[in-house]
Parts: structure tokens; C-alpha cells; sequence
């Protein structure tokens, strides 16, 4: 079954598809023998035989309520109590007759002659001399079995209670434990070794890095995404590019008895990728080269661990993977993950595939498969008029850049056509992690400024009670194409939460990407302004003077006052850093209770413009919705306000900041 056989350091292999490389895994990947493990020490593990119970439940006849032990056909009256059968205790032996009742609790055992249970609200107690035993007055004619649990109704003695292949969660322990299992006999899952390859690589401690060095991190990442999987771990450290040393680490490691071999790095084209050649020497190589994006210089091989006095012949798998940080934690979600269930046991090895709606545009790859990162969760729409998953982008996918792995929670299966994917696009999505991380309906934009909602808006559902709501709309033809990264979005979004404060509690709610078109940019400034009543919108790009600025053009087509304030505070701010400046089309103005202020495109144009507008937005807001108590603030005269020595003082600090950022008009 030797699809591509490596000869030797830069030998010419064959590509496989994801498909055949799967299945290749799959194929070798053979269930490791079982094992007698503690009952808590089960949860997670596949069961190794089916469980029998040994004895009914209940094993007596039980009272589903508080109340009384009757004979149904006694019908309503005053009788006496002349009993108690309480949840632990056998009924004290007592046979009711006709006339009389017991008193019973949930769960307790019903008294022989009893057929019926009356609940308590049903009955009134009847007022007792001290002499005279207790009396109960039943209201209600009760039908024979009312209110009781036969024996064996839960579970009948002998029945099958779990069966071989099922995984143990959380109920299956409590199964096992209702029928006295407390040891349980599972597939073991496998012990996974761990280590990374690479001169330039030193501990993730190491506080000074030196020219050329960087620190591990694949091996932390693997280690914990293995003990996700429940594995055993060994940490073989990091092994430098020496052809000797790597063979003493994995001979040592596959004489411990490992069941898995995870390499990081050495499997490229390199003279001292040393990984693929050593695969080969000690075992079979079924491929090294996977046509998909990121993660191609991925090999998987069988080593033979030859056998010894003290254990017989064994086979591992081993996977190099490779060393960029993304490309390594994807190939492990996508062979190595189903590898691990197979050993583990698990019937069903796949990782779970969701069909979602694309938030945004997305460019796919016109020679490869892409496995995109994304957040998946359910929304109440899913831009359908349905309900359904939708897939957000975690921006940047740049397969060194571990960032786009954070708070992603699935892979979108992009096919190899070297088109865009429009917004709206049903896609399939790999699920590698809990969807239940992430909530419903949120905008991971707030809090992943990498990210950006393109075309198709999303809206934010929070329980946080914040004072005023904004919006952010980036108008650009690359961004809402998908062609190129939003910059100045994330930015924007970035200044408003670092300075909520300042604010009265601002987040952001909404964000989207448009293109340069006046009817587009029109028709989210009014939706924004009079369905979702935000309370600031902020458009980013579109201010200068090339063809297809038309921002302003739209906005004045919104706004009903204009704030020509607010511009020319951003005009100062901007030629403190260039003379560009003067060159914006900026406008500014209200749309009902919704402020709305055309922002450059140039990231750090962004955060300068928002920095000189805080000291005067939250009073501003708080009057466009009609707060009485906020009034113009007095002005105060320098002289007032501070000496002449300190405002020449800060003029200067300001002076000395001109020219630190880079500011563009459009």
C-alpha cells in the first residue's frame, strides 16, 4: 500500500489528495487492545463489551410522590395512618389492608396490600387528640398504579444498559454506576510522543531571543491539543538538525512503547530535513506531499518497533508534520485527530462536517484545496430567512500566523477554483472544537479585530447593557471583494473598546464592508440609522479624490443636519501629521438620533481622528438623544484654564508628536 516512497533527502513524490491521504491513515490505524480502567477514570473512553444490568430498577415497587399508600378501591374518607415507608427503609414490613393507609416519600418503597399512591396535596390532615393515632382525610377517587413505579420499569434485570463501541460521557458513568459497574473495560486510548525539529528553535522560556532564534511553539500546541484527545503524552523536547541526535530521540521513543510519533518541522525540501529520511529507514512511508493549503509537505509513515524480551513486535504511526505553527495544527485536526479516535476506538473517526453560510467574500485557491479557519456558531438567520450555522472568517490566513487559529473553532473546505465565493455561499465546514464556545449571534469582530464582516451584516446579541451603540462600515472594493484584508475596520474597532471609558460603555454592535457604489453606502447608513438605531456610525475609506471616493456623495444623501465641527477637528488633527490632509471630502451629520462621520481610510489616520473626537462624542451622543442635562460646556479662557508656561509646554509635546503616524485622506 506504499503509495509514494521516499528514497532519500529531496526525492521526487507524488501529491495525494486529502481523501486518499485520509484514507491511507485510516486504513493503517488499527484499534489498540482493551483495558480495565476504574469507573471514573472512564469518561471519554470507548466501551470494550456491553454491560448487562444485574438487577432490576427499581428493584421494589417505588412512589413517584410525597403522599399516601392506598388501596385504590377505598375511594375517598378518613383513614387512619398506620405506617410510614420512607426512601431508604424496606416499609417497615407492613401489610396494608382496606381501611387504612401508609404514609410514603418519593422513592420510598410501597407496603404489600398497597396498590395506589394519593400525592399529599390531594389530602388534608385530620386534627388529633394525643391519645388518638393519626388520621389522614383522602379527597380523590385514585385509579390502581397511580403514582407508582413498578419493578424493573426503569431497567429490567439482564437488559443490555451500554453496548460495545458506545463512548462513556457524563450519563453513561451514571449507567454504569446505577448497575454497580465500578470497573469498565475500554479501548485504551493511544500514548502520543511529541517533538519539534530546528536549530532556530529554543524554549518557549528563553526571555532573550538571539539573531535567527525563535521559540517553540508547536510543541506546547501539539502536546495540548493530543491531551485534548485524551492521550498519554511524552515530551521529546526539541531536537536540533542533526541526522544522529533525531534517531536516538525516535529509536528511544519507540522503545517506550508509544503508539503514535509527532514530528514538527524537518520534512521540506531542505539539506537537513532529516525527518522523511529517517521514516523511511525504520518503517514505510505511505506519502509526504498533500495537495491542500495549508499543510502540504505533511508525511505519514508505519515504523516496525521490533520486538524485545519484554514486549512483541509493534507498529506506530508517525506523522511530520510540518513546521509552519498553522500548517502543523491544521494537518493534526485533520489526520492525526481521526487517527487517534480510530486507535481509541471510536466507530466513527471523522470529525464532524456542518453546512454553514459565508459572512463575507472569500478568495479561494486555484491549485489547492483550502482549509480556511473560521468561527462557526448558530444563528436564529443565517442570511437565508432560516435558521442555520454561519462561518466567520478569522481574517489573514497566512499559514506562520498562529493568530488565525485563535478562537477558531472550524476548517472551511474552500475547492481549488481560483474564484471568489460570494457572501451568502453555503460551505462545509469541518468542526475541530466545542461549537458551544462560541455564543450565538455573536460578532466575533468586537473582540477579533482580524476579522471582518463583509457585504452581508452581522449583528451582535449581548446581555451587556452598554450606553451607546456604533457601527462601523469600511467602504472599499477590495475589502467587500474579498481581494485584501480590512485594516482600518479592526483599527477603529481596537480605539472604540480601548476607550469605552471615555465613551459611557461604547461597543461596537455592527460592522460590515461595502464597495465604493453611493446606493450601497446609502442603503446601510439608513438601515443602521433607522431600523437598528444605533447611536454612531462610522465609515472608513471613500473621503478622497480619486473616482470612486463617493462616500461623502452618499452620506450627505442621509443626513439631515450637518457637523461641520467634528470635521474640521479632524482636518487639524490629520495635518499635524501631512499635508494630505487637506485633501479629505469628509462629511458629518445626524440621521435621527444616529450620528454618522465619514472617517479616512488609512489605519492609523483612524485612530488619530477618533483620539481627537472622544474629548467632545459622549456629550454629543448623549444630546442627539435628547438628554436635557447635557448643556454646551462654558468656555474657558486660557488665561483660566492654565498658565501661559504650561499651554506653551503642551504645544510643544504636541509638536514633537507630528509626523510619528503616517494619516492619507482617503
Amino acid at each position: 500500500m506504499e503509495a509514494n516512497d521516499v528514497t532519500g533527502r529531496g526525492a521526487k513524490t507524488s501529491i495525494v489528495s486529502v481523501d486518499e491521504a485520509l484514507q491511507m491513515v485510516l486504513g493503517v490505524a488499527q484499534r489498540l487492545p482493551p483495558v480495565i480502567v476504574p469507573l471514573y477514570d472512564a469518561l471519554g473512553k470507548v466501551l470494550a463489551e456491553d454491560v448487562r444490568a444485574p438487577d432490576p430498577l427499581p428493584p421494589y415497587p417505588a412512589s413517584i410522590k410525597d403522599g399516601y399508600a392506598v388501596v385504590a378501591s377505598d375511594g375517598p374518607g378518613e383513614y387512619p395512618v398506620v405506617a410510614e415507608a420512607r426512601a431508604g427503609n424496606d416499609g417497615l414490613g407492613v401489610t396494608l389492608t382496606s381501611g387504612t393507609v401508609a404514609y410514603v416519600t418519593t422513592g420510598g418503597p410501597i407496603p404489600d396490600g398497597a396498590d395506589a399512591v394519593v400525592q399529599v396535596e390531594d389530602t388534608e390532615q385530620i386534627e388529633e387528640s394525643s391519645h388518638e393515632s393519626k388520621r389522614v382525610r383522602i379527597l380523590v377517587q385514585t385509579r390502581k398504579g397511580t403514582d407508582i413505579r413498578p419493578v424493573g420499569c426503569d431497567i429490567e434485570k439482564d437488559a443490555v444498559v451500554l453496548k460495545h463501541g458506545e463512548r462513556l460521557g457524563a450519563s453513561e458513568i451514571g449507567l454504569l454506576a446505577t448497575v454497580g459497574v465500578m470497573m469498565v473495560k475500554v479501548y485504551r486510548p493511544p500514548t502520543v510522543a511529541v517533538l519539534s525539529t530546528g536549530d532556530e528553535l529554543v524554549d518557549p522560556s528563553t526571555k532573550c531571543l538571539s539573531r535567527g532564534q525563535i521559540r517553540d511553539s508547536n510543541r506546547a500546541m501539539i502536546l495540548t491539543a493530543a491531551k485534548e484527545q485524551q492521550c498519554k503524552l511524552l515530551d521529546l523536547n526539541i531536537v536540533k538538525d542533526d541526522e544522529g541526535e533525531l534517531e536516538r530521540v525516535v529509536d528511544g521513543a519507540v522503545s517506550a512503547g508509544i503508539d503514535i510519533l509527532l514530528t514538527s518541522g524537518g520534512v521540506s525540501m531542505g539539506d537537513k530535513d532529516f525527518v522523511k529520511p529517517l521514516l523511511k529507514k525504520r518503517g514505510t512511508v505511505y506519502f509526504s506531499k498533500v495537495n491542500m493549503k495549508p499543510g502540504k509537505p505533511l508525511t505519514f509513515a508505519e515504523i516496525i518497533a521490533k520486538p524485545a524480551a519484554d514486549r512483541p513486535e509493534k507498529k506506530i504511526l508517525a506523522f511530520g508534520l510540518p513546521g509552519n505553527p498553522v500548517s502543523s495544527l491544521v494537518c493534526f485536526h485533520l489526520f492525526v485527530v481521526p487517527a487517534i479516535r480510530r486507535l481509541s476506538g471510536w466507530a466513527n473517526p471523522h470529525l464532524l462536517r456542518v453546512q454553514a453560510r459565508l459572512c463575507q467574500h472569500l478568495s479561494t485557491d486555484p491549485v489547492r484545496p483550502e482549509f480556511h479557519r473560521a468561527i462557526v456558531r448558530w444563528e436564529v438567520d443565517d442570511g437565508s430567512g432560516k435558521p442555520g450555522f454561519v462561518a466567520e472568517s478569522t481574517g489573514h490566513q497566512m499559514s506562520s500566523r498562529l493568530l488565525s487559529m485563535k478562537s477558531a473553532n472550524a476548517l472551511l473546505d474552500l475547492p481549488a477554483t481560483g474564484s471568489v465565493m460570494p457572501a451568502g455561499s453555503s460551505v462545509s465546514a469541518i468542526i475541530f472544537s466545542d461549537l458551544s464556545r462560541v455564543a450565538i449571534g455573536k460578532n466575533p469582530s468586537a473582540s477579533n479585530p482580524t476579522s471582518t464582516l463583509q457585504a452581508n451584516t452581522k449583528k451582535e446579541i449581548s446581555t451587556n447593557d452598554s450606553e451607546f451603540r456604533l457601527a462601523i462600515l469600511t467602504v472599499s472594493d477590495t475589502v467587500a471583494s474579498g481581494a485584501g484584508p480590512d485594516r482600518s475596520g479592526p483599527r477603529a474597532v481596537s480605539v472604540v473598546n480601548s476607550s469605552a471609558g471615555k465613551l459611557g460603555g461604547a461597543r461596537v454592535v455592527l460592522t460590515a464592508a461595502v464597495p465604493d457604489d453611493v446606493s450601497k453606502i446609502k442603503d446601510v447608513l439608513q438601515k443602521w440609522s433607522d431600523i437598528e438605531k444605533v447611536d454612531l456610525i462610522l465609515t472608513l475609506g471613500g473621503t478622497g479624490f480619486s473616482p470612486r471616493d463617493v462616500t461623502p456623495e452618499a452620506t450627505k444623501l442621509c443626513i439631515e443636519k450637518e457637523t461641520p465641527g467634528l470635521l474640521y477637528v479632524m482636518m487639524q488633527e490629520s495635518l499635524k501629521v501631512t499635508p494630505s490632509a487637506m485633501l479629505s471630502r469628509s462629511a458629518a451629520g445626524i440621521r435621527g438620533s444616529t450620528l454618522i462621520i465619514n472617517m479616512p481610510g488609512n489605519p492609523n489616520a483612524v485612530g488619530e481622528c477618533m483620539e481627537a473626537l472622544l474629548p467632545a462624542l459622549k456629550h454629543a451622543l448623549k444630546q442627539i438623544k435628547g438628554d436635557k442635562r447635557e448643556k454646551h460646556p462654558r468656555h474657558v479662557p486660557h488665561a483660566e484654564a492654565a498658565s501661559t508656561d504650561e499651554w506653551e509646554r503642551s504645544h510643544k509635546l504636541a509638536s514633537a508628536d507630528t509626523g510619528k503616524n503616517s494619516c492619507s485622506c482617503g
